[in-house]
């Protein structure tokens, strides 16, 4: 550790309240998210588990993108100003 400030991307499974750290780089951009969440879709698969869900904000960082793979993995992405999408 050098003292340089890490940016992490976690989250959390709301039934068992366990938190996964997806990853931690010192400057985020929208392909270190994506590539991530492509990591996460693809760790729930092989684990048999299947997200309904996604509750993020609305930073520049989550593009559209996003939402096309996780529509894909049959989650229905949310933000806290507009909720879920039925």
């Amino acid at each position: 550790m050098n003292g340089q400030r890490q940016y992490i991307l976690a989250v959390i499974e709301q039934v068992t309240r366990r938190a996964r750290v997806l990853g931690t780089t010192a400057h985020p951009n929208a392909s270190w998210v994506i590539q991530a969440i492509k990591n996460l879709v693809t760790d729930l698969e092989d684990a048999g588990c299947r997200a309904r869900y996604l509750i993020r904000d609305r930073d520049a960082k989550f593009p559209a993108l996003i939402d096309e793979i996780l529509a894909d993995a049959a989650s229905r992405p949310c933000s806290p100003v507009s909720g879920c999408r039925a």
